[in-house]
């Protein structure tokens, strides 16, 4: 096997590593595998490689926006949650995805309480984008354990 494959499988299993590991973007370490892959063998096919390229696109979007989407579900307004996503992004680069979840899930409590002074409400908001985040790992691993998978099929098939 090539080197540059090997690389790429090796990029493959860091993003599904990455799914459950802080600090680790799953999503763009799946699509730099996918990409290195690709350059290197020109396989697979552009509809496959499309698929493949929107997988971890949606990896990377679940682990940057899922906790504050959960918000949203939990009761939080759409100011809260769209502020929220604004502060966990913010916080990324300081603390990767604990930053992320510090900073969504201190955003809906803060947010939530001044709007409702209910402080039960922001709590069980807040709860829900946490128990959001812990899905959005799951999410995250399912869509690299699907994009390492179809990588081993085109290359072994």
């Amino acid at each position: 096997m090539d080197a540059l494959v090997i690389l790429a499988f090796g990029l493959l299993a860091l993003g599904m590593v990455g799914s459950v590991l802080p600090l680790l973007p799953s999503g763009l370490v799946s699509l730099a595998g996918v990409a290195v892959y690709w350059w290197q063998t020109g396989d697979p096919g552009a509809l496959v490689l499309a698929v493949l390229v929107a997988l971890c696109v949606v990896a990377t979007a679940v682990d940057w926006f899922g906790g504050a989407l959960a918000g949203y579900a939990g009761g939080a307004s759409t100011r809260t949650t769209v502020l929220a996503g604004v502060v966990g992004l913010l916080l990324l680069p300081l603390g990767g995805p604990i930053g992320i979840a510090i900073g969504v899930v201190g955003t809906i409590v803060v947010c939530e309480y001044r709007r409702h002074g209910d402080g039960e409400k922001s709590v069980r908001a807040a709860l829900t984008a946490s128990a959001g985040i812990l899905v959005s790992a799951l999410v995250q691993l399912l869509c690299t354990g699907v994009v390492f998978g179809a990588l081993l099929l085109v290359h072994y098939a």
